[in-house]
């Protein structure tokens, strides 16, 4: 089995975060791998990382990175596969992980989720493959309608409390 997802982080520090999309693709069924990477304690293995990245046939990277987070940049600027950015909390709450992602130069971009949004980059991962693959789509879809079942769920709950005030 070939991955077809890359879940990279610049540190092991960051894995509890990470876990989350490790977690969501394995319920998805997508074969993926995870290795650690820093763009500047391993600049030549990022580089060759991603110039191997679509020979490899990976078709979406996942790069989570903390502080100064140059890991997701570093990558798109070496390949042409979708990079999706996770920025992960760090001294300034993640603002500054955040800023280093998204200020990215035009052409070179780098997809980006909320601070420690894990889950949404595999999330958004899985929607990229669903494009391309009619099982991941069908699988995907089944997950989104359990996320309406959640909230349906949630509000026949609320219609039971009680409150003198309270109109529905």
């Amino acid at each position: 089995m070939k991955p077809l997802v890359s879940i990279i982080m610049g540190s092991t520090s960051d894995l509890p975060i990470m876990e989350k999309a490790f977690v969501f693709l394995n319920d998805m069924q997508i074969p993926f791998e995870v290795n650690a990477l820093s763009a500047h304690r391993t600049p030549d293995a990022v580089a060759e990382f991603a110039h191997k990245a679509e020979e490899r046939g990976l078709k979406v990277i996942i790069a989570g990175a903390g502080m100064a987070a140059a890991l997701p940049g570093a990558v798109a600027a070496c390949c042409s596969l979708p990079v999706i950015g996770v920025p992960i909390k760090g001294m300034l709450d993640g603002l500054d992980a955040m800023l280093s992602m998204i200020q990215m130069p035009p052409g070179i971009p780098v997809a980006n989720v909320g601070v420690n949004g894990a889950m949404n980059a595999a999330i958004l991962a899985v929607e990229i493959l669903a494009l391309m693959d009619k099982d991941i789509n069908a699988r995907y879809k089944e997950y989104r309608k359990g996320l309406t079942k959640k909230i349906e769920d949630a509000n026949a709950k609320f219609s039971e409390i009680k409150y003198d005030f309270k109109t529905n």
